[in-house]
């Protein structure tokens, strides 16, 4: 497997016999955490050996191969200090999506087949100080078009389905809520009346589970695009409304977590029409090693904590609150699903006794959580398609036909047809994505 066009020390790389170490891209979006509080800019800071600004918000570190946030690949495959390889090293010289395409074997024949030399997943780790956007991914018809359409707004041609694994205590919105969960909101919310009107109001609480399910989804869907299509002056007078309601309250009982949500978001985005309608979607927490996944035209706005992240390699989002970037309201509000209901909450499966698997239901991707303690070996087996790792805590050695140190920071790359074994003696914890084994099984 030789791969035209590279250097020497890119050569060596193969003395790895199947892992290739990697320096991934970092985005300092205004709602990540700082420096000094973010998992991102630890990481990325050990990752890449570049000091970092201490002022700036680290958001997300990004693995992978999409255009907007490359992964490059370290020349002699030793660890980066003050952005150079151990031994003297250039970083930065070959990206990991040109080195798949010139040795496109090492995506496996079933990868390959599917996707082409294309990464079919993306893996990131997110910091989140401030809430995202309210949002969602479009499905790949929708996608096309879109790109099409707008191709400097929507950057690829592919659908979005992704997953978040919870690193801390971690806060989303997402999907909307029941249908008796909403005729509360609209009962209890007068605010909502005050925007969409008191008769498609009535046509909220008239529903009754009986009714056939695109009826419900269609007055959902007029429901929420009244909201989201409100005027800016509307908006404004009904939160300073809403806030001014919910203080009061506050006095007098303690107020809900979806009322303590609203009031925060109302600080982090003031009139912005996310803020009312935060009422309309599932309030979820997930405690570290839970996590919960999103397919396409599903709203969601993550809230708060820490992350890993994989989904389909893309970067589409439409968005349309909670946000100061461009806003697509109507291309959101006739996308969605509108399905309800609580979204599953994933738990793991253990396939050791150090490492749960989260199986999403989509083909790109699954994710591993592996922490070892100290002295301990896991083997993870080879698999028909490649694997990312991210090191996110101790260090250990990663070996197949040869050993390589790693340690916090660290991100490796492997083959398909890997067999890897991981050993520690002071602790180690990790995530590795790769394809979704049960692509495999099909």
């Amino acid at each position: 497997m030789e791969a035209e066009g590279l250097s020497t020390t890119m050569e060596m790389e193969e003395g790895f016999k199947g892992l290739l170490r990697l320096i991934g891209s970092v985005k300092n979006y205004d709602w990540g955490r700082t420096a000094k509080e973010s998992c991102v800019g630890r990481l990325y800071r050990l990752n890449s050996g570049r000091k970092i600004d201490e002022k700036q918000p680290y958001a997300e570190f990004w693995v992978g191969t999409h255009d907007s946030g490359p992964s490059y690949i370290v020349e002699g495959g030793g660890r980066i200090q003050n952005g150079y390889a151990n031994g003297g090293g250039i970083r930065d010289k070959c990206t990991l999506k040109d080195w798949i395409e010139k040795n496109s074997s090492v995506l496996g024949e079933t990868v390959l087949s599917k996707w082409g030399t294309q990464l079919p997943f993306l893996f990131k780790v997110l910091s989140i100080e401030k809430a995202l956007s309210i949002q969602a991914h479009p499905d790949k018809d929708l996608a096309i078009l879109l790109h099409k359409e707008q191709p400097l707004v929507y950057k690829d041609d592919n659908h979005k389905p992704e997953m978040a694994l919870a690193l801390t205590e971690f806060e989303a919105l997402c999907g909307f809520i029941s249908l008796e969960e909403l005729k509360v909101i609209v009962q209890t919310v007068p605010e909502i009346v005050e925007v969409v009107g008191n008769v498609l109001a009535e046509l909220v609480l008239d529903l009754n589970e009986d009714d056939e399910e695109e009826k419900g989804k269609l007055v959902l869907r007029k429901l929420f695009t009244e909201i989201m299509s409100a005027s800016k002056d509307v908006i404004t007078e009904v939160l300073a409304k809403l806030i001014s309601r919910l203080n009061i309250k506050n006095k007098v009982r303690e107020l809900t977590d979806k009322e303590q949500l609203v009031l925060g978001l109302e600080k982090q985005y003031p009139a912005d029409v996310g803020v009312l309608a935060a009422f309309l979607f599932n309030y979820v927490k997930l405690n570290p090693g839970e996590a919960l996944y999103l397919g396409a035209n599903e709203p969601h706005a993550y809230v708060y904590g820490e992350c890993v992240e994989c989904m389909a390699t893309s970067d589409n989002v439409v968005r349309a609150g909670l946000t100061p970037k461009h806003r697509d309201v109507r291309t959101l509000c006739s996308m969605l699903t509108y399905r309800q209901g609580n979204p599953e909450i994933l738990h793991g499966t253990a396939i050791n006794p150090y490492t749960m698997r989260y199986l999403p239901p989509f083909d790109e991707f699954e994710v591993d959580r592996c922490i070892l303690p100290p002295y301990s070996t896991v083997a993870f087996p080879s698999a028909p398609g490649p694997s990312m790792f991210v090191v996110m805590g101790g260090e250990g050695t990663m070996t197949t036909s040869a050993e390589v140190i790693v340690a916090e920071g660290d991100v490796l790359f492997a083959l398909a047809n890997t067999n890897i074994t991981i050993a520690t003696s002071s602790g180690l914890h990790l995530y590795r994505a790769g394809v979704n084994s049960r692509f495999f099984e099909e």
